[in-house]
């Protein structure tokens, strides 16, 4: 499919126009939890490479980038919460609009919602365990992923954790039939064009500086992983 030969880097997400409809964004933001439950591979990510480095004694600290409505870090807070783990949660993200939604509709007492820039967290000295991003990486320019993942890795004293879309023409078919029901909101157009945006794993190993390593994911996913020598891997305690 000649739409999808390359990343369609001109491309503008709806939701992402400072004066897009309220209400369809509002609702876009409470249908991400549906989406990202459905595609976006938390709860493997959580048992593959979070859950390993949780304690039930000692509190690990996660630094979510960009975290939109907010619905993936509330999961990963109920997860280790059940598994009987100490997870603490700072999400953030520099759309007023977001950080709104966020703290009024998704709340977990591990989970702290922040209206911030990871710029800014690390000019405050901030520095977390764990630093995770959803759907982020397709956002970017060359220049801008560059400068995004040294900010990650230098907010992270251990691993970091990137998810995201990876382009195909089976993914772009499947979502634009799956996406159909999702009525009065940007989540089916938006996320078009997020896969139209979005990197091929070659693509992204190009584009990733040295030390990061691309796991393409199943069925259409790429984790971008920054994994620091001697990171813990606690397992309960």
């Amino acid at each position: 499919m000649a739409l999808l030969r390359t990343r369609a880097l001109d491309a503008v997400e709806e939701m992402d126009r400072p004066d897009c409809d309220p209400d369809r964004l509002n609702r876009t933001y409470a249908q991400f939890a549906l989406v990202n439950r459905a595609v976006s591979g938390w709860r493997g990510i959580y048992r593959g490479q979070l859950r390993p480095r949780l304690a039930a004694g000692t509190a690990t600290t996660l630094l979510d980038i960009g975290c939109g409505g907010g619905d993936v870090p509330v999961l990963l807070a109920r997860w280790a919460a059940r598994d009987g783990l100490r997870l603490e949660i700072t999400a953030i993200d520099p759309d007023p609009r977001a950080a709104a939604f966020a703290t009024r509709w998704r709340s977990h007492a591990s989970v702290t919602f922040r209206r911030q820039s990871a710029a800014e967290l690390l000019g405050a000295g901030a520095r977390f365990d764990v630093v995770v991003s959803n759907h982020v990486l397709h956002h970017l320019g060359a220049a801008e992923l560059t400068g995004f993942l040294a900010e990650s890795a230098a907010l992270s004293t251990g691993t970091v954790i990137h998810n995201d879309l990876r382009r195909s023409a089976a993914a772009y078919a499947l979502f634009s039939a799956a996406a159909l029901p999702f009525h009065g909101s940007y989540i089916r157009q938006d996320g078009l064009t997020s896969i139209r945006r979005s990197y091929t794993a070659a693509e992204l190993r190009a584009a990733a500086p040295p030390g990061w390593i691309v796991v393409p994911r199943p069925p259409f996913r790429n984790l971008l992983i920054l994994e620091r020598t001697g990171s813990p891997r606690r397992g309960p305690a």
